[in-house]
C-alpha cells in the first residue's frame, strides 16, 4: 500500500510540476486572453486588441472628410524596440488586389484586353475543367473570383523567388477541377489575381509590378511602395514579421511567393497609403484616366460581380456595398495582415497595418470606423482564427505532455497480469483491445487530419502556429505509447490466462 501511494504521489507530483512551467511559460501570452481590457478610447481599444492578439506593432490611418490622421502603435521591431513610424513599411496581403485590378481595368481603357476576353486568348495553355469537360474562364470572372477556381488552390502555389515563379503558379493550377461552372458562383480564390497578373504581363511585355509601379504607384506618389518579389533589399523602414506562438509573437520570416505577388505582396506605408485613399475618395491630383479607372473599379454590377452576401458584392479587388456607397477588403500574409474601410459617400475612411497575421487589423478598423460615425466600438470577442488555434493546440500540447507521464510511468510500473479469474482477463483483454483499436485509429487521424480539411502539412507549417506540429508530434508519441503499453497488457493478460490454465491441469 505504502508502495502504491508512493507512485501515485509521484505521479501527480509530476503533473503539477508540468501544469506549473507551462502556466509560467505561457501565462504572459494566454493570460493576455482572459483580461477585460479597455474600450473607452481609440487608444485603449487598440492596445487592448493588440495585447489579445499578441500583435507586436499597428499604424493606422484616419481620414475624415479630406483630414488625415495617423495613429501609430508598438513596435517595427519588437527584440530591438524599434518604435511604429508613419514610414514603417508592412506588407499589405490582399488587399493588394485593388492595385491589380485597378491595372487590368487602365488595360481595357486603353483597349489592349476586353473583360468578356478568355484567359485562353492570352495563355493557350490554360485549360480548368468543370466536371471533367474543359472549360473557359473571363477575366471579368477571375476579378470577380467567380471563375469557379476553388478556394484550396492557394497551398498549389509553389514557394520561390526566381522570375518565372509567376507563370509556375499559373501553370500549377491550369487543369484544375472547377468546384462551380465559371459565373455562377462566387468562391474566393487568390490565385485568380495571379493570372490577372500573369495576363498583364502577355498584354504589356513588363513586369507585372514594373507596369503596376509606373501606372498606379508613381502617378499617385506612393515613392515609399514596393512589391515584395524575394530579390530586392529590404530597406531599413521595413517592419519585422511575426507570428503567434504559445500565446506570445515571436519573430518569422515566413517562405516568399514570388508567385503570389499580385494578390498580396505590395509594401507600404501609410504615409503612401493616404494617397492611395485620397485617390479613391476622388480628392487630389491624378490624373484623368487613372480617376477615371478609379472610379470604374468602384462599380459593381450585379450580372458580372461575385455575389459575397446580400447586398455585398466582389468586385475589382473590393467587397462592395453599393446601397451604403462602402468598400472594403482585408489582407492577411503568413506574418503580416491589413484593412481597408472606405465609405466613398462620407468620405471618410480608415486603413490599418500589422506586422502579425491575425484579425487585430480587421476589429480595429471597425472599430475606428464606427467611432468615426459616433457608434460604440466592440470589445474583443475572441474570434480570431489563428489566435484560437494557438491557444487551443497550446492547451492540447499540455494535455499531450501529461499523457506522454502518465504512459510512461505506466509503462515504467509493468504490466499487471495476475488476474485470477478468468471471465475478468477475458473483459479485460477485450477493453484492452477496444482501447488498442481506438489508439490506433487516434494516430491515423492525427497523421491525415490536414488532408481532411484540404490542407497539407507545408500549409499548416506557414500559416499556422507551430504549437500544432508540436501538438501532432506528441499526440502520436502519446498513441504509440498507449499502443505498446496495451500490446503489454494484452500480452500479459493471455499469458496469465496461459499460466491458470497449466496451473489447473497439473
Amino acid at each position: 500500500m505504502r508502495r502504491f501511494f508512493t507512485g501515485k504521489g509521484k505521479v501527480i507530483g509530476s503533473l503539477v510540476l508540468i501544469i506549473v512551467i507551462f502556466t509560467v511559460f505561457c501565462w504572459q501570452g494566454l493570460g493576455s486572453l482572459f483580461t477585460a481590457g479597455k474600450y473607452g478610447t481609440v487608444d485603449e481599444m487598440t492596445e487592448s486588441v493588440m495585447l489579445k492578439t499578441a500583435t507586436p506593432g499597428v499604424a493606422a490611418l484616419i481620414s475624415n472628410q479630406g483630414k488625415t490622421e495617423f495613429k501609430l502603435y508598438g513596435y517595427a521591431d519588437a527584440e530591438q524596440h524599434k518604435q511604429v513610424t508613419e514610414d514603417t513599411l508592412f506588407e499589405l496581403g490582399s488587399t493588394t488586389k485593388a492595385f491589380t485590378a485597378l491595372a487590368v481595368i487602365l488595360l481595357q481603357q486603353e483597349g489592349r484586353l476586353s473583360y468578356s476576353d478568355l484567359v485562353t486568348d492570352y495563355l493557350p495553355w490554360f485549360g480548368p475543367a468543370f466536371k471533367g469537360a474543359k472549360t473557359g474562364i473571363t477575366i471579368n470572372q477571375l476579378l470577380a473570383h467567380t471563375s469557379g477556381i476553388p478556394a484550396w488552390s492557394i497551398r498549389l502555389i509553389p514557394e520561390g523567388t526566381t522570375a518565372e515563379m509567376l507563370s509556375n503558379t499559373v501553370h500549377k493550377i491550369s487543369d484544375i477541377e472547377l468546384d462551380t461552372y465559371p459565373g455562377t458562383g462566387y468562391q474566393y480564390a487568390t490565385v485568380n489575381y495571379d493570372i490577372l497578373a500573369l495576363i498583364i504581363e502577355q498584354v504589356t511585355g513588363m513586369s507585372y509590378q514594373d507596369y503596376v509601379a509606373q501606372n498606379i504607384l508613381m502617378p499617385l506618389g506612393m515613392s515609399d511602395s514596393y512589391f515584395a518579389t524575394g530579390q530586392e533589399k529590404e530597406p531599413e523602414q521595413l517592419s519585422k514579421g511575426y507570428r503567434v506562438f504559445f500565446g506570445k509573437s515571436i519573430a518569422y520570416d515566413a517562405p516568399r511567393y514570388y508567385g503570389n505577388i499580385a494578390a498580396g505582396y505590395l509594401v507600404t506605408n501609410v504615409k503612401d497609403l493616404e494617397r492611395w485613399v485620397h485617390a479613391q475618395l476622388d480628392t487630389g491630383n491624378i490624373p484623368d484616366h487613372l480617376r477615371k479607372a478609379i472610379r470604374q473599379s468602384h462599380e459593381a454590377r450585379p450580372e458580372t460581380a461575385g455575389l459575397e452576401a446580400e447586398g455585398q458584392y466582389y468586385s475589382y479587388g473590393w467587397s462592395n456595398e453599393q446601397d451604403e456607397q462602402l468598400i472594403r477588403h482585408s489582407g492577411s500574409n503568413p506574418n503580416y495582415s491589413s484593412q481597408v474601410i472606405i465609405n466613398l459617400e462620407q468620405q471618410t475612411a480608415v486603413f490599418v497595418l500589422a506586422n502579425l497575421n491575425s484579425a487585430a487589423p480587421s476589429l480595429i478598423a471597425h472599430n475606428l470606423y464606427e467611432n468615426m460615425n459616433g457608434n460604440a466600438m466592440k470589445a474583443y470577442k475572441y474570434d480570431d482564427t489563428y489566435n484560437l488555434i494557438d491557444v487551443v493546440f497550446s492547451f492540447l500540447v499540455l494535455l499531450a505532455v501529461i499523457s506522454i507521464t502518465l504512459q510512461g510511468i505506466r509503462l515504467a510500473g509493468g504490466s499487471r497480469g495476475d488476474i485470477q479469474n478468468e471471465r475478468s482477463r477475458s473483459r479485460k483483454r477485450i477493453i484492452a483491445g477496444l482501447s488498442l483499436s481506438l489508439r490506433l485509429l487516434l494516430l491515423v487521424l492525427i497523421v491525415i487530419w490536414p488532408y481532411l480539411i484540404q490542407y497539407n502539412y507545408y500549409m499548416i507549417s506557414v500559416w499556422m502556429s507551430s504549437s500544432v506540429f508540436i501538438w501532432m508530434g506528441l499526440a502520436a508519441v502519446s498513441c504509440v505509447l498507449s499502443v505498446i503499453s496495451r500490446c503489454i497488457k494484452i500480452a500479459g493478460l493471455k499469458s496469465a490466462g496461459v499460466k491458470s490454465i497449466t496451473g489447473r491441469s497439473m
